[in-house]
């Protein structure tokens, strides 16, 4: 009679270690599901192949600096994937991560990037080609809110850093520019998503504004609209920096999982699979493979046109800084 159940406690034994299973939650910018939805299973098959764990991977989808905002008040982000370096440093600032985590992963904790691009109706009956078209009288742009959106705040800052380009260095026509483009915006979004509906379900607009990588994928998901990819003669740099939310893993107990999660992020296989859904890669191998189907671009950086991040957030969003300004009087 012992024997039966002496070999079930020995199944349940050896069952024990693969039935083992870890939990992470990665809070997200808004336009990032169906990227994510690729990239956590391929993740899950890797972490069970080299741990024999399995693995659930929550996501929190909104507007980057609502969902900084979000964790500060106690969403229990294990990682964050943001596309705004701003909101990672708001975290630093509120003591959830070390002040230096740009220099947890490579290229300054960004294992890909992309850039502010547009999309267009069939047969881009308005002509545009580049950022002048935006701020036409007969263009309406379409992108959210730069209060709530790191998607829209890049699209703010390459069409000002365009502006000062073509009127070496002016500001004061740079502010003007941007206000025009502001002043054509049919509704403000608080998040790309939302935008994206409004183009795309809506009607609304003749051009989203929004990441090159989401122009390709909004594209094919609204295929019957025959909507057209457009690159701009410049744009901005836009990186999609990662981090661990160091307070609250070592409080989940999820540290080494969420280092080995955002570690994965620059593998060639993941990168691969970023390069596929028209993210640009750090991987130089897998960015050779796929350099023929990304349009020539010339990309500046926060860095070179407005003295990094701390004097964007100084000079352009801060309340009453040039942002607000531009909104007030668009």
């Amino acid at each position: 009679m012992k024997l039966p159940l002496l070999a079930a406690a020995v199944g349940l034994t050896l069952a024990g270690p693969a039935a083992a299973q870890d939990k992470l939650l990665n809070v997200s910018y808004d336009v990032a599901r169906e990227l994510f939805e690729v990239l956590n299973p391929a993740f899950a098959e890797h972490w069970q192949e080299e741990t024999g764990r399995t693995i659930t991977i929550d996501m929190s989808h909104g507007g980057s600096s609502k969902q900084a905002r979000a964790i500060l008040e106690g969403l229990p982000a294990d990682v964050v994937t943001f596309n705004q370096e701003t909101d990672i440093d708001v975290l630093a600032e509120g003591g959830l991560l070390p002040e230096d985590w740009r220099d947890a992963f490579p290229n300054g904790a960004s294992p890909f990037y992309s850039l502010p691009a547009f999309l267009v109706r069939e047969g881009n009956p308005k002509n545009i080609d580049d950022w002048d078209d935006l701020a036409r009288e007969d263009v309406a742009p379409v992108f959210p809110n730069p209060k709530t959106s790191g998607n829209a705040r890049y699209t703010y800052l390459a069409a000002y850093a365009y502006a000062l380009a073509q009127n070496d260095g002016d500001e004061a026509a740079a502010q003007d520019f941007v206000r025009k483009i502001f002043a054509g915006v049919p509704v403000f979004d608080t998040g790309g998503r939302a935008a994206t509906q409004t183009f795309a379900e809506r009607g609304i607009g003749d051009v989203l504004v929004t990441f090159e990588a989401e122009t390709g994928q909004i594209a094919e998901q609204y295929s019957a609209e025959g909507f057209e990819r457009v690159t701009p003669s410049m744009s901005l740099f836009a990186a999609f920096p990662v981090a661990v939310v160091a307070e609250n893993a070592e409080d989940n107990g999820t540290t080494d999982v969420a280092q080995a999660y955002l570690d994965w992020l620059y593998t060639p296989e993941a990168q691969r699979i970023l390069a596929e859904r028209d993210y640009r890669v750090t991987d130089e191998a897998v960015a050779a493979e796929f350099a023929d189907a990304q349009a020539p671009v010339e990309l500046v950086t926060v860095d070179e046109v407005f003295d990094g991040w701390d004097a964007v957030t100084e000079n352009h969003l801060a309340s009453g800084g040039i942002l607000d300004q531009v909104f007030v009087n668009r």
